[in-house]
């Protein structure tokens, strides 16, 4: 029905709920510091990590991501299947916080959230900026409106009445600058250059903050309990928001050390097997390839079950998901993920257009290929089931919908598995 919608009337129907939203629940984010996170890649982790430095500091903190809804130590799944849910979803979230006495609200904020003004109404305090990809190309029409609409969300900080605001922005990403370049008080770069030296591996980073901005070049160490160097990444973002907001780096040191797995980001599924196996939402070419390349180990075999998010969406990404798996796995499982209205035999198909020197294996049942992956790992292996993280359905045709969870199902067939033997 929306489709024959003219776009102007559906740019009303979401700025009246916005505006309308903030009316009702009296305008909660004027007596909260929020803090929004955007980028292609990282927000919920980021998210996750700058909330356990701001409790560590003392704050009762409510967050807003693709994961989870939680205000305090009260945490619910999001359901929505989407990150910032309409309908003045977030300005009732905010109000409860508030109400629940939250100093602190952190809110991930996406491309689409923005197009449909879900940031509206919300005054800003603070702004992280992951990094930008290609995605969603076919709902914004190019690389440069949907960077604008990543940007707009900067623009919207400038726009906010309180004072001082923060943009914090990666400037190892080609668009980083971009962000800094907006007028607030506060505007803090980080690169991969303040850890180093570092090291990544898939249990833990490990590294210098900020040596080279330090007198004398001299950093301290941190450590933190999460794969890869792509969770190193996220890492420095939430450290140099935080910074900024003068939480102490001995606090921040202990939060980091204490932060718990992240649910469906490179998450661990362990049954007793003698093989790992890794939930995790990796579902475009560059982030897949960083899952890979992080568990991949010399005399031990990768396992990958993969898809394609989303029927209809992205489709130039699939022979380049393809190629990433068949460079660096050993054993390639295309399965269905969210087909949406598209065959999703034709999804796994455009994926295997790039896989030339494996043959990779067809399950479009989710399940069997779980089955199959962890049926075929041994002892060092590690199989990797990408594309859902938390997502909690499988999107079908004409808007059906599976009730699904790939660490539930994968639990199951790891006890299937260990019984049997």
């Amino acid at each position: 029905m929306k489709k024959l919608i003219p776009h102007k009337l559906l740019d009303w129907y979401h700025l009246l709920f916005a505006y309308g939203g903030a009316v009702f629940y009296r305008f909660p984010s004027k007596h909260l510091f929020v803090i929004a996170v955007t980028g292609t890649k990282g927000k919920s982790t980021t998210s996750e990590i700058i909330r356990t430095m701001l409790t560590e500091a003392g704050h009762k903190v409510a967050l807003a991501s693709t994961i989870r809804f939680m205000i305090g130590d009260e945490s619910e799944p999001n359901l929505f299947k989407m990150t910032m849910p309409g309908r003045a979803y977030l300005q009732k979230f905010l109000r409860k916080a508030l109400d629940a006495g939250c100093t602190h609200a952190v809110i991930e904020m996406t491309s689409e959230g923005a197009r449909q003004f879900r940031h509206k109404g919300i005054d800003l305090d603070a702004l992280v900026f992951t990094n930008l990809q290609p995605e969603h190309l076919e709902s914004h029409g190019s690389i440069e409106a949907y960077a604008a609409a990543k940007l707009s969300l900067a623009k919207h900080l400038a726009e906010s009445p309180k004072h001082p605001r923060y943009i914090v922005a990666n400037i190892d990403d080609t668009y980083g600058q971009a962000f800094l370049d907006i007028p607030v008080e506060v505007r803090a770069p980080f690169s991969l250059a303040d850890a180093d030296p570092y090291t990544a591996d898939d249990t833990s980073v490990r590294f210098m903050f900020k040596p080279t901005r330090l007198a004398g070049g001299k950093g301290e160490l941190f450590t933190a309990p999460l794969p890869g160097l792509f969770n190193l990444k996220n890492i420095l973002g939430a450290l140099t928001l935080c910074e900024a907001m003068g939480i102490s780096r001995s606090t921040m040191q202990r939060a980091l050390t204490r932060i718990s797995p992240i649910a469906g980001r490179a998450e661990r599924v362990s049954r007793g097997q003698n093989f790992t196996v890794v939930i995790d939402y990796a579902h475009t070419p560059d982030s897949l390839q960083a899952l890979f390349e992080t568990y991949k180990k010399p005399g031990s075999r990768l396992i990958a079950v993969m898809g394609s998010t989303g029927g209809g969406r992205d489709q130039w990404k699939r022979p380049q998901m393809g190629k990433i798996a068949d460079d660096l796995c050993d054993v390639i499982i295309l399965a269905n993920e969210d087909p949406y209205d598209e065959d999703p035999k034709d999804i796994v198909d455009a994926i295997a257009e790039g896989i030339t020197k494996h043959k990779p294996y067809i399950i479009l049942d989710r399940r069997t290929a779980i089955h199959e992956a962890v049926r075929e790992a041994r002892g060092g292996d590690a199989v990797l089931i990408t594309g859902k993280g938390t997502d909690p359905y499988i999107m079908g045709p004409r808007g059906s919908k599976q009730a699904w969870s790939d660490k539930k199902v994968a639990e199951e067939e790891l006890d299937k598995l260990l019984h049997k033997k």
